[in-house]
């Protein structure tokens, strides 16, 4: 019995120090954005965000292609400006899209939510909200 106990103790301290483990930003997925601060997407709109493992992030913004390149440091992450590409729509999803690409351009950091949606979070404490697709 008494040489199972420092076995049993290591593995009860691994398994603690296993649950504390920070998750990782999910790479190469791409996720559909689901609300824009408080606001959710227009009703058939197609936002995605993707970060691809080579620190470039990329998706759909409504009617515009988008493009940027980020930096991540444990939770924080920041993109640099998006460019996207030119092309017109309506009106209501230029405006959501200009409002999506701002809002990238304001993340501070990012979590998994408890269902599994990414959450990229701004400095005034809205998200960007997104399901994997």
């Amino acid at each position: 019995m008494s040489k199972l106990a420092p076995s049993l103790a290591a593995a009860l301290l691994l398994t603690g120090c296993a649950s504390m483990t920070p998750p990782h930003l999910p790479l190469d997925t791409p996720y559909k954005v689901e609300w824009i601060g408080e606001r959710p997407l227009i009703d058939s709109s197609h936002l995605t965000v993707t970060l691809g493992a080579d620190g470039r992030a990329y998706g759909h913004a409504g009617c515009n292609r988008w493009f940027a390149s980020y930096q991540t440091n444990g939770q924080n992450l920041s993109f640099d400006h998006a460019g996207a590409t030119r092309m017109a729509c309506a009106p209501a999803l230029m405006e959501q899209e200009d409002r999506f690409l701002q809002a990238l351009g304001q993340v501070k950091r990012w979590e998994m939510g408890e269902n599994g949606e990414l959450r990229l979070w701004y400095a005034e404490g809205q998200a960007l909200r997104m399901l994997a697709e």
